[in-house]
């Protein structure tokens, strides 16, 4: 290798080493996730099984480690959902250990994102209708649609629709949207992990459900190409 190539790789080595070490865990859990997801892709792991496995388990102890363990997910939702100013202003919350902090701009993204897959699936969205309603209505769409297979998964769901209700409470009332008194960091903190593990879930079912439904439409596709 030439000595400039050599040079630029140290470089870009040492770079990366900074970044392990100064940035939270979920920041570099979510790093080396996609650098994996990417060797993946590049079939660079095709005879190092054992490596990538190593690998993948030291991302999930990095998440499991992080003050919000499903932080990653609104990165990613922000980028799909074209808000990703708001997503960042979250994250800085995490980022500084700081959750009470952050709780009226985790209301803001809870709020953006649940009225676009609403309105995704035919939900009507008024803005003079509060969240939780909406979300009670997303609820009963995947009943019908028969989406969940555990009756344990519905009722978790219908619990969310009260959480999502005290959730206007303390962004009203104990958050920075306001003059207010902040709530203390372990309920802060207790709010931003139910609150995000909730998304991570309504997430994936969403990707599922468009998958299933691309699969679908192609399928009839065939169908209808078939001259007999």
């Amino acid at each position: 290798m030439p000595r400039s190539s050599t040079t630029a790789a140290v470089a870009k080595a040492n770079r990366l080493r900074g970044f392990w070490s100064e940035e939270p865990n979920f920041a570099v859990a979510k790093l080396i996730s996609d650098l994996l997801d990417y060797g993946q892709e590049m079939e660079a792991f095709t005879d190092k099984t054992a490596l990538l496995d190593d690998c993948r388990r030291i991302v999930a102890r990095l998440q499991q480690n992080a003050v919000v363990a499903d932080a990653d997910v609104l990165v990613t939702i922000g980028a799909e959902e074209d808000f990703d100013a708001l997503a960042k202003e979250v994250l800085e919350a995490i980022e500084k250990n700081k959750p009470e902090a952050g709780l009226d701009r985790l209301h803001a993204f809870v709020t953006k994102y649940v009225r676009s897959i609403c309105a995704a699936r035919g939900i009507d969205t008024p803005k003079e209708k509060p969240l939780h309603s909406i979300f009670g209505e997303y609820v009963k769409k995947l009943q019908t649609a028969g989406e969940l297979e555990a009756a344990m998964t519905e009722r978790i769901l219908k619990s969310s629709i009260s959480v999502l209700e005290a959730f206007n409470h303390v962004r009203n009332e104990q958050s920075m949207a306001h003059d207010n008194q902040l709530l203390n960091y372990d309920e802060a903190l207790l709010i931003f992990s139910h609150v995000t593990n909730s998304i991570r879930f309504i997430r994936n079912l969403e990707k599922r459900a468009k998958h299933q439904n691309k699969n679908a439409a192609q399928e009839q596709l065939m169908e209808d190409e078939i001259p007999f």
